[in-house]
C-alpha cells in the first residue's frame, strides 16, 4: 500500500475578487513523480506555495507525512545576495552537508590542516558519496566560482544555484516550478537522468514535454476547477485526455438532447404542475447546469496576417563579434531563403542571444556587414523583453501597438476582440498587468508581437512560462508561418516541431549550419562521441588507433543523409507552394500589382527549385 505523502483536501484559493481554484483535492504518494499542467493564471506557482508551506489556503487543509524534509525550488527563488556561493548551496542541511561545506571551504582556500582534519571526519560519517554527488551537481549546473558574491550573479546563475541547493539537500519530497527555465539543453538532459533515478518524491510544474515524457509517472491537470489525474506519462496523457474530453462533450450533447424533452414535459399542462413527479422537476435544474457545460479547450488565435516577403531576405557577410577578450561570433556568412525556420543551440553563454541582436540591427558587428530586404519586418520576442508598465491596463499595451488588426483571412478587429482571442476576456482587459502571472505576461508580450504583421519572426526563449496549450498553438502558427523564423529555445519538443535546420554555437566563436531538427543533431553527437571513445579505448589497450578514413565517395555521411532527407521535404513544399501560385494566376482574378509579385515569386521559386533538386541529384548518386 502506497504511503501518502501529502494530501490536499477542498484546498481554496483567491487573491482579492480573483479565483484561482476552488474545493481541489489530491494526493501525493511516497516514489510518485507528479507533474501538475494547468493554463497560464489558473494558480499553478500559488498552488505550489500552498503546499510547501509559503502560503495559506482560504480554505481546506493541507496534510504531510510526519518527519518527511521537503525541498522546495520556487519560480523565483529568494537568496541571500551577501552569501557567496558557496555559503548559499550550503545554508541548510544535515551534518553530513555541513561537514562537506567545510571541506569545500578548506580546499577552495588551500588549509591543508583542515582538509586532512575533516577528511577524517568524512570518513567516520561515511560522507565520501555525498560529497562526489554534490561535486556532479555544481559541475553539471556550471556552479565553478564557489567565492562569488550571489549579489553578483546573473538571474540565470542565481536560478540554477537555487536549483543546486534544493537537489544537494536530497529532500524526501522534491516540489520543482519550471526547474528547465534558464539550463541550457545540456543541464536539462541532466537533470532528466538525475530526477529519473533520484530517490525523492517528486512534484513539479514545467512546460517541457520532452521532460515530462521521461520523467513523470503520473499527471495532474487542474482545468476549470476540476481535477484530473492520469497514471502516466505525457503521452499517456494526451491519449486519455483526448478520450476524456470525447465523453464528455459526447455527455452535455445527451444532456441537451434530454433538456429539450424535459423542456416540453415541463411546459405542458402548466396548471397541474404540482401534480407532477417531484424527481423529475427536481432533477430539472440539474439536467440544465449539465446541458450548459459547453467545455472546449480555450486556446490562442495566433492567425494574424503578416506582411508579403519580398525576393531578398537577409544576407550576413562574414561578421565578427567579440566582448573584451571573448569571441562570441567569427567570421559567420549565411543567406536566408523565403520561409526559412532556423533553430538556434548552444550552451549558456556562447552567443545566441547576441547572434539575434545582431541581425535585428540592436547591436553593431565589429568587422563584417547585414543586409536587410526591402519588404523584412521583424518581430523581435526578447527573453528580457517584457517592459510593461505595471500600472498600465492589460488593454493599453495593446492600444499602444495599434487600434486594428488583420488577420489572414482579411478580417480586421479591434483591441478588445484581438485580447480575447489571446484569452483575456472583457472582465481582465481592464485589470492592471501587475497583477497577471508570469505566463499571462508573456501571453500578451507575444500578441504585441505578433500584431505587429512580422514576416520574419526572431523568438528568444519564447517557450519559457508559457502553458502546454498556448504552446501547441504556437507550434502550429509557426508551422503554417508564411515567412521566415529564427529560434532560440532549450525546449527540444518545440525545437523539433518547428525548425528545418540549426545554427549550432560551440562558445568559442564558430557557428555551423546542422541539416536536421535538434533529436537529429543529438543522435549525431552522440554517434560521434561513440566513435571517439572506441578509438580512445583502443588507444589505452596499446594498439594504435584506427586512421579516420575519409567517406567513400558512394557513401553519404551522417550529415548528408539529413541534408538529402531535408531536400525532398523543402523541394515537396516548393511544389506545391508553386502550384498553388500557377492556380492563382490562371484564374483572372488578380488585379495588376498582385499578378506582378506573384509572377516574381514563382521565377523566384522556380530558381530555388533547381538548385535544390541539382543539389539532391548530387547527393542521390552517392546512395
Amino acid at each position: 500500500m502506497s504511503l501518502p505523502y501529502l494530501q490536499a483536501e477542498n484546498l481554496t484559493k483567491r487573491y482579492g475578487d480573483l479565483l484561482l481554484f476552488e474545493n481541489i483535492s489530491f494526493t501525493i504518494n511516497k516514489d510518485d513523480k507528479v507533474a501538475l499542467i494547468a493554463r497560464n493564471g489558473a494558480g499553478k506557482s500559488s498552488l505550489l506555495d500552498l503546499l510547501a508551506g509559503k502560503d495559506s489556503p482560504d480554505g481546506g487543509r493541507i496534510t504531510r507525512t510526519k518527519d518527511i524534509s521537503l525541498g522546495y525550488f520556487e519560480q523565483f527563488p529568494v537568496l541571500n545576495p551577501d552569501h557567496t556561493v558557496l555559503e548559499e548551496i550550503f545554508a541548510t542541511g544535515s551534518e553530513k552537508i555541513q561537514i562537506i561545506r567545510e571541506f569545500e571551504s578548506a580546499m577552495l582556500h588551500g588549509n591543508e590542516q583542515e582538509v586532512a582534519c575533516l577528511s577524517a571526519r568524512i570518513d567516520q560519517l561515511n560522507a565520501w558519496d555525498a560529497e562526489v554527488e554534490i561535486k556532479q551537481i555544481l559541475t553539471q549546473l556550471k556552479i565553478t566560482d564557489y567565492d562569488a558574491r550571489i549579489s553578483e550573479m546573473s538571474g540565470g546563475q542565481q536560478k540554477r544555484i537555487a536549483l543546486a541547493k534544493v537537489l544537494i539537500g536530497q529532500p524526501d519530497l522534491l516540489i520543482l516550478d519550471e526547474p528547465t527555465n534558464h539550463l541550457d539543453m545540456e543541464m536539462i538532459e541532466w537533470l532528466e537522468r538525475y530526477l529519473e533515478r533520484t530517490k525523492s518524491t517528486l512534484f513539479m510544474v514545467t512546460h517541457d514535454r520532452y521532460f515530462l515524457d521521461r520523467v513523470c509517472t503520473d499527471i495532474i491537470e487542474m482545468d476549470n476547477n476540476e481535477i484530473s489525474r492520469y497514471r502516466g506519462n505525457y503521452s499517456y496523457f494526451l491519449e486519455k485526455r483526448e478520450e476524456r474530453m470525447q465523453a464528455r462533450q459526447s455527455s452535455v450533447a445527451k444532456a441537451q438532447n434530454l433538456l429539450r424533452t424535459e423542456i416540453e414535459w415541463m411546459r405542458r399542462m402548466p396548471k397541474a404542475r404540482t401534480t407532477k413527479a417531484k424527481y423529475r422537476i427536481d432533477a430539472f435544474s440539474d439536467l440544465q447546469e449539465q446541458a450548459r457545460q459547453q467545455h472546449s479547450d480555450r486556446s490562442v488565435n495566433l492567425d494574424v496576417k503578416s506582411a508579403r516577403l519580398g525576393k531578398k531576405i537577409l544576407e550576413i557577410s562574414h561578421i565578427w563579434k567579440s566582448y573584451d577578450d571573448i569571441c562570441l561570433v567569427k567570421d559567420f556568412s549565411y543567406t536566408f531563403s523565403r520561409f526559412e525556420k532556423v533553430g538556434i543551440v548552444g550552451n549558456n553563454g556562447t552567443g545566441k542571444s547576441t547572434f539575434l541582436n545582431l541581425i535585428t540591427g540592436l547591436i553593431p558587428p565589429d568587422k563584417g556587414t547585414i543586409e536587410v530586404g526591402q519588404t523584412i519586418r521583424f518581430g523581435y520576442y526578447r527573453q528580457e523583453g517584457i517592459s510593461f508598465n505595471p500600472r498600465d491596463r492589460v488593454i493599453d499595451a495593446v492600444n499602444k501597438i495599434a487600434e486594428e488588426v488583420t488577420f489572414e483571412d482579411g478580417t480586421k478587429i479591434g483591441a478588445v476582440q484581438m485580447l480575447t482571442r489571446f484569452l483575456f476576456p472583457p472582465s481582465t482587459q481592464y485589470d492592471y498587468i501587475e497583477k497577471l502571472s508570469g505566463g499571462e505576461k508573456r501571453r500578451l508580450y507575444l500578441c504585441t508581437v505578433l500584431m505587429q504583421n512580422p514576416n520574419f519572426l526572431i523568438l528568444d526563449e519564447p517557450t519559457n512560462d508559457l502553458d502546454i496549450i498556448t504552446l501547441n498553438i504556437l507550434e502550429e502558427y509557426l508551422r503554417t508561418f508564411e515567412g521566415c523564423v529564427a529560434i532560440v529555445s532549450h525546449d527540444r519538443f518545440f525545437m523539433d516541431k518547428i525548425v528545418d535546420h540549426l545554427f549550432v554555437f560551440d562558445g568559442l566563436g564558430s557557428i555551423t549550419d546542422f541539416p536536421g531538427n535538434y533529436t537529429q543533431y543529438r543522435d549525431y553527437v552522440e554517434e560521434k562521441d561513440a566513435n571517439e571513445k572506441k578509438g580512445n579505448l583502443v588507444e589505452e589497450k596499446g594498439n594504435p588507433a584506427p586512421v579516420q578514413k575519409k567517406p567513400a565517395a558512394n557513401k553519404l555521411t551522417f550529415k548528408e543523409k539529413r541534408e538529402m532527407e531535408q531536400l525532398e521535404k523543402e523541394i515537396g513544399e516548393l511544389e506545391s507552394r508553386k502550384k498553388t501560385l500557377e492556380a492563382e494566376l490562371n484564374s483572372g482574378l488578380l488585379d495588376h500589382e498582385t499578378l506582378f509579385a506573384k509572377s516574381q515569386e514563382i521565377t523566384h521559386l522556380g530558381e530555388l527549385l533547381s538548385e535544390k533538386e541539382l543539389r539532391w541529384l548530387e547527393l542521390s548518386e552517392k546512395e
